[in-house]
């Protein structure tokens, strides 16, 4: 029979996996408790949240909640980065602070309910936000609305002009 903190312990992550889309796996190995403290922060503000459990527990947890199993990856120091709504935020945070405090890497993640090697998982990061693309949609669908009504504006700006220059004429002479 485990000992109830174990069990107490897995209904934590297991909350945590519930209340996530997804996570990504970082070795946060060298982080002074400041450094921690502004990456917690900066996940915060992300949508994301991070957290330090065994990773026996968690890979106990991933196969209770049917998640894909990324047991290779769970060894060494691992912090848990579970993400609430967007991977791509909650990603380029981690890119960010692994490129000021050197002491980060992505060891893996499940997105989309796909499991992700380090890679994968950090080419995430590079995506364009869900803002972004929003935008990049909006500009795409409205291009060619802009181009028609410019079109159809075309005759009546050009007699207009005509008018305008008759008008013109009769008052030089």
């Amino acid at each position: 029979m485990p000992a109830q903190s174990k069990l107490d312990l897995l209904e934590k992550v297991s909350t945590s996996l519930d209340n996530s889309k997804g996570l990504f796996v970082i070795d946060y190995c060298g982080l002074s408790v400041k450094e921690t403290q502004e990456l917690r922060r900066a996940l915060t503000a992300a949508g994301a949240h991070m957290k330090v459990y065994k990773n026996n527990i968690v890979k106990i947890a991933l196969k209770n909640a049917g998640m894909p199993e990324i047991d290779e990856m769970l060894a060494g120091t691992c912090a848990y980065v579970f993400y609430e709504n967007d991977p791509v935020e909650a990603a380029k945070v981690i890119k960010d602070q692994a490129k000021k405090l050197k002491k980060l890497e992505f060891i893996g993640g499940i997105a989309d309910g796909q499991a992700l090697n380090a890679n994968e998982a950090e080419a995430y990061a590079d995506l364009p936000s869900r803002e972004e693309l929003i935008a990049k949609l909006v500009f795409v669908v409205a291009s060619p609305l802009t181009g028609i009504a410019q079109v159809c504006a075309g005759p009546a700006r050009g007699l207009a002009t005509t008018l305008s220059a008759i008008a013109d004429q009769k008052n030089a002479a």
